[in-house]
């Protein structure tokens, strides 16, 4: 683990998660393969940086996606779609125990008990990093669905503008 903390962490490819976390010197845990990051940002500040180096507002991609999926709330975010980079919320982002997951990493999940009866999942990333979370299955799945679905219709338009170009 990196011990340093950083001032600022730009998502990437890499990124597998961001967590929150309330340490006196830093608001996040960003989940690499390579390693794990502190940094001061909450998770929401780097998400909405994030999508504006993208090419958008978070604002906006939230608008959109709640317009095209029908979601309203814990609305899956395409960061940067030209580089795939999608996340999903596990909680409503105004909420500190939001963490957000890239969806392009995931290699599985399934349901997990805590030992005090708490419903909760462990997702399992392609690189064999397990992240066990207090978050129900149920709730999980339905975020990877929303954000396939996400994914599915912030694509199309970009294929068809390629057919179109391509026609002439």
């Amino acid at each position: 683990m990196n011990k340093d903390v950083l001032t600022n962490y730009e998502v990437n490819k890499n990124t597998l998660a961001l967590l929150p976390t309330f340490q006196p010197d830093y608001n996040t845990i960003a989940i690499e393969p390579c390693g794990e990051y502190q940094i001061r940002k909450t998770p929401l500040q780097l998400i909405k940086h994030a999508c504006l180096e993208g090419g958008s507002s978070y604002e906006g991609r939230r608008e959109a996606v709640a317009y095209l999926i029908g979601a309203k709330n814990k609305v899956p975010i395409p960061i940067n779609p030209l580089e795939q980079i999608y996340a999903f919320p596990t909680h409503s982002p105004k909420q500190f125990e939001c963490s957000w997951i890239f969806q392009h990493h995931i290699r599985s999940l399934k349901p997990h008990s805590f030992p005090n009866q708490t419903k909760g999942s462990i997702i399992t990333f392609k690189n064999n990093f397990q992240l066990t979370l207090p978050i129900s299955y149920y709730t999980i799945e339905k975020q990877m669905q929303r954000t396939s679905y996400c994914m599915i219709r912030f694509s199309q338009p970009l294929f068809d503008l390629a057919k179109t170009e391509l026609s002439y």
